[in-house]
């Protein structure tokens, strides 16, 4: 017998096996160890009864053996991964191994946490309480029988070595029959995190809109398809207690529940509030979690344990059955994205597998993706709206500051604008707490001479040095490749001692707060400060619990938290992102503007934001000021239109890499002309490029890139999937990109 099997090798196709009579028939979704030139690899059976015909007269090798006889990933996730893989244009064999989560990717099927236990016998109930003569037991072992002897089941010997009671102390026992072992499964529980305490689960009265939502969603619901809505409801608006509600109905229906969040940051919060609703029926997945509590979550998952699974990206491939109800909050988010292959979409995936199940799928969003909002807008998705904060609390007033008046006023230096020093002042007098966004890690962006004007580059990328700590703790560090050198004296191209920084990132402007105000308990949120596992849980939760004044962070800060003590949030360049060579510059700047200003005024007392910029007329900038999403759809649209960028058409970005600029650029232009002759007669598809990549060269190796742009996204991917299977040799050096979010 012939099946057909995926493997972790990246670019490769399915490969064709042959089953030993002497082995079980392995199921479709079942793991089975396979040789791969010198190695043996775990790969994963996708179908059976494969024709001998597609062997072409070769023979198939043999499987070395069969781990499951049930399937281990369910058939509708193995289609979900093929269709992943088809549509993204990956190879399936990473796709599907990538669904997997740790410790079930090799043969050790049942890597699961053990415990020994200690458990008292008859014989050594006996000989704790003895009738006729004193026991012939030392002190210790009387002991051990004594705290046995009230416990049925047993205690862990480490629970027992906690009290005084030696191993060496049980042993004895074990072995003149008073006490016996064994071996305890234990799931590793990442709901111990501290930060769940501190969220309560959402039980608040619905406000009229929000009863009106949840009655049009568990209408949807009902009818048992397939539907799609965009709830669209401002910052603020309560668009988890809508969750939790039409969960909870589609509960009752006896569907399960999947529900995803774009970051690692926000999943604790609303898998608490999702665990304070539903118990223990509730699991999560995401990376941050350990190895062994993905694996212990993904089992009890797979199990049917558990009714709601709250997540990140990759959650969305999960073995739950019977989904009644998918959940996309935050569904513009870039980070349901994933940037290495399979290069696929969470939220677009949810669509599909919401899709098949017959399921509703609700993305919420304060500010959705232009092509979101263009499917309700054109009737796809059912759009429902809620306008309102709940307790008619109203939005943050905006303040946007003329950036170029403060450095006339105080200096080219000036990071944070009088107006926004002084509001930190006010809030920090009156005990309230303040955000400060600036979306750019480090201390300074950039390190040049003053003599040559020369700067400190990465020697493996196309990108200036950031640097990072100050003093003696400098140094300069790649964002992209992590290479890092320390700060030099002395330039090192014309060795003149004039060297100066310029930029700034989140750390300079937490040196800028503290210096302002040296009292004040400043903290700071970006990728480099919370590496440490649970970092990020703890300081969420001393914010939340007051113990930090002002909180300086990136994009983390800007979405999904509730602080009901912040009452200021300050931008500090707000236009970061308008100059980057990214048709979607403008469309991300307003989003982050938007959420970012919504952290402000959720409790009691009203909010303010200050928007520090050198572009205070942008159209994004102001509209996001207004809160208008509407209006900046309609003219991000004429843009959109004009340029023929998505929503309009769709987009497929092709990277080449080589070791040398003319190796990748000559590569390029052979795949192009190709592709041009293929299309010549298919008006609808054009190919801009190839061109140096805006990154022109990454971790050692240089980048040149072509777009092309159609509304008919099979036919592109078709077209250059073919002729990419004429030039193998590029499929490694090469990266296809399917809808981008980035062309950068």
């Amino acid at each position: 017998m012939l099946v057909h099997v995926a493997v972790p090798v990246p670019t490769l196709d399915l490969l064709t096996y042959e089953v030993p009579a002497s082995m079980p028939v392995p199921p479709v979704g079942g793991r089975v160890v396979v040789p791969i030139g010198s190695r043996s690899v775990t790969g994963i059976v996708i179908s059976k009864d494969v024709s001998a015909s597609e062997l072409n007269g070769r023979a198939a090798k043999p499987i070395k053996s069969v781990l499951d006889t049930a399937p281990f990933i369910p058939a509708d996730v193995v289609e979900l991964a093929r269709w992943t893989a088809e549509y993204y244009g990956a190879g399936l064999g990473e796709t599907i191994t990538a669904v997997l989560p740790p410790k079930t990717r090799d043969e050790r099927v049942d890597a699961h946490k053990t415990r020994r236990m200690a458990a008292i016998t008859a014989a050594g109930m006996d000989a704790a309480h003895p009738v006729d003569s004193p026991s012939a037991l030392t002190p210790k072992q009387r002991e051990a029988l004594e705290i046995l002897s009230g416990v049925a089941d047993g205690l862990a010997t480490a629970a027992l070595a906690a009290r005084g009671i030696s191993s060496d102390t049980l042993t004895r026992l074990s072995r003149v029959g008073l006490v016996t072992f064994r071996q305890e499964r234990v799931e590793r529980d990442p709901f111990e995190s501290s930060i769940l305490a501190d969220v309560a689960a959402l039980d608040h009265p619905l406000t009229l809109e929000q009863r009106a939502a949840l009655e049009r969603l568990t209408r949807l619901a009902a009818t048992g398809e397939f539907k799609t809505a965009l709830l669209h409801g401002v910052t603020g608006s309560g668009k988890t207690e809508v969750y939790l509600r039409i969960a909870a109905a589609v509960r009752a229906q006896g569907r399960r529940v999947l529900a995803l969040v774009p970051e690692i940051a926000l999943t604790p919060a609303v898998a608490a509030a999702f665990r304070g609703a539903f118990g223990d029926r509730v699991a999560i997945q995401h990376s941050a979690m350990s190895d062994g509590e993905r694996h212990d979550q993904w089992q009890r998952i797979r199990r049917g344990d558990v009714d709601v699974v709250v997540g990140t990206r990759s959650a969305i491939f999960v073995p739950l059955p019977d989904i009644g109800l998918i959940i996309v909050d935050e569904e513009h988010d870039a980070s349901y994205k994933q940037d290495e292959s399979p290069r696929y979409n969470g939220r677009d995936v949810a669509i599909v597998r919401a899709q098949r199940a017959r399921a509703l799928i609700v993305l919420g969003s304060a500010t959705p993706s232009m092509e979101t909002y263009s499917n309700a807008v054109n009737g796809r998705f059912e759009r429902i709206v809620l306008e309102q904060r709940v307790m008619n609390r109203p939005l943050a007033s905006v303040q946007v500051v003329d950036m170029r008046e403060e450095y006339a006023a105080e200096g080219p230096d000036v990071i944070l604008s009088r107006a926004l020093r002084a509001g930190i002042e006010a809030r920090l007098a009156r005990g309230e707490q303040s955000l400060i966004l600036l979306n750019r890690r480090g201390f300074a962006t950039a390190v040049f001479c003053r003599q040559c004007a020369g700067t400190i580059d990465c020697q493996n990328c196309s990108v200036s040095l950031v640097v990072h700590g100050e003093g003696a703790a400098r140094r300069a560090r790649c964002h992209y490749c992590n290479y890092s050198a320390r700060v030099p004296q002395t330039c090192p191209h014309c060795k003149a001692p004039y060297m100066e920084q310029s930029g700034f990132g989140t750390e300079r402007v937490e040196a800028e707060v503290l210096t302002a105000n040296p009292t004040a308990r400043v903290a700071r949120l970006d990728r480099d400060s919370v590496r440490r596992k649970g970092a990020m849980a703890e300081l969420l939760s001393k914010f939340r619990r007051g113990e930090i004044d002002v909180m300086v962070g990136t994009q983390m800060i800007a979405k999904g938290h509730d602080f009901p003590k912040v009452t200021l949030v300050g931008v500090v360049s707000a236009d970061v992102g308008l100059g980057m060579a990214d048709f979607r510059a403008s469309e991300r700047t307003f989003q982050i503007l938007t959420q970012v200003v919504g952290r402000a005024g959720r409790g009691e007392l009203r909010g303010e934001a200050i928007v520090q910029t050198i572009y205070p007329d942008h159209y994004a900038i102001q509209l996001s000021r207004q809160q208008d999403y509407p209006a900046f759809y309609e003219r991000e649209m004429l843009f959109r239109s004009a340029m023929r960028y998505p929503p309009h058409v769709s987009l497929v970005n092709t990277v080449i890499r080589g070791r040398t600029y003319v190796q990748a650029m000559d590569d390029a232009v052979a795949v192009v002309d190709a592709l041009r002759h293929a299309t010549a007669k298919t008006p609808d598809v054009r190919i801009l490029g190839p061109a140096p990549a805006p990154l022109g060269k990454l971790r050692g190796e240089y980048r040149v890139q072509f777009l092309m742009k159609s509304t008919n996204r099979k036919r592109m991917r078709e077209v250059l999937q073919a002729v990419l299977a004429t030039r193998p040799e590029l499929l490694r050096r090469t990266t296809v990109d399917i809808d981008p979010l980035s062309v950068l």
